[in-house]
């Protein structure tokens, strides 16, 4: 028996819940994938599958070897497209997430660079503002602006980043002056949007840290929004500052409070490029991974992205 086949099959009766959809994937008859899966339970002496006339369902075990098939079946196909691409140029298609600040305002420019240099990869890229689940989406790289704490990933921080308070012109004119975080209080503040989450910005200085709870003018879970609000006046926002830069130097934005550390979540900032953790990393994800690091690291390089990248 092919241990290895019966273990495609049966992750995907898993997920499919059904034989003749699995059969019509793998290019066999129903029966087929049938006769290998009671095989292999026989081989494995557990019950996997519970079969009736109209459905297919997990036993309980079944569910637990379900789950741990997925991230194995997963590496093992990494492991051989690695091994075959070193016969080769990297090439086929790379799926990369983003946060969609970060992918808007910096990865387009990137990516078009990388593409002049491999044009034999095509880069998938998806935005969101929701993390993924990097194996369940079929996701070679996310990009986020907080280290992971699941398991089974492993993280490369591309560049530290802070995050500023900022605020249009016009708004800074008619404000309240805002000499500490407190002063806030009397101020229009726009808020992103964090589930299950109050609205507080922490601030820290050399006196330590001080959290501010506010009632937001405006909400919203994008940062374009948010930024695109503040530059209409509409308030104060909280934005990561390589993607307000170009507005602050071409006078559109205002920084505030500018001697203190600022967040909405942790002070840990930054851009971590986050990928499954596996013996092999494909040779397409390191050559795109190194290329990132190379074009962003240091202050200079990565404010300069969002600039070239910005609407003019």
């Amino acid at each position: 028996m092919d241990r290895l086949r019966a273990m495609e099959l049966f992750l995907s009766v898993s997920q499919t819940r059904s034989f003749s959809e699995t059969a019509r994937l793998f290019g066999i008859s129903a029966t087929a994938v049938s006769r290998m899966i009671t095989e292999f339970e026989d081989g494995l002496q557990v019950k996997l599958l519970l079969r009736s006339t109209r459905q297919v369902s997990l036993t309980e075990s079944g569910q637990e070897y379900a789950a741990q098939l997925e991230g194995i079946l997963w590496t093992i196909n990494q492991a051989h497209t690695s091994i075959t691409a070193i016969s080769s140029a990297p090439q086929g298609r790379l799926r990369v997430h983003a946060r969609t600040m970060f992918g808007q305002r910096v990865l387009p420019g990137l990516i078009a660079r990388f593409r002049q240099a491999h044009p034999e990869i095509l880069v998938e890229l998806l935005l969101s503002e929701t993390k993924v689940d990097l194996v369940k989406n079929n996701i070679d790289i996310d990009f986020r602006i907080s280290p992971p704490v699941e398991a089974g990933v492993k993280r490369r921080m591309l560049f530290h980043s802070q995050r500023y308070l900022v605020a249009s012109p016009a708004y800074v004119d008619k404000m309240p002056a805002i000499h500490k975080p407190a002063d806030l209080l009397q101020a229009q503040c726009l808020a992103y949007y964090l589930p299950g989450k109050d609205h507080i910005w922490h601030f820290k200085n050399d006196a330590g840290v001080e959290d501010i709870r506010f009632s937001p003018r405006h909400l919203t879970n994008n940062g374009i929004a948010l930024l695109e609000l503040a530059k209409l006046g509409e308030g104060i926002a909280l934005l990561d500052d390589y993607t307000v830069y170009p507005d602050l130097a071409a006078g559109n934005l205002v920084r505030l409070l500018p001697d203190y550390v600022v967040s909405n979540t942790t002070f840990e900032e930054g851009m971590f490029a986050t990928i499954v953790d596996s013996a092999i990393i494909p040779a397409k994800v390191k050559l795109f991974l190194d290329f990132v690091a190379s074009q962003v690291a240091g202050e200079a390089q990565r404010f300069a992205l969002p600039a070239a990248n910005a609407p003019h």
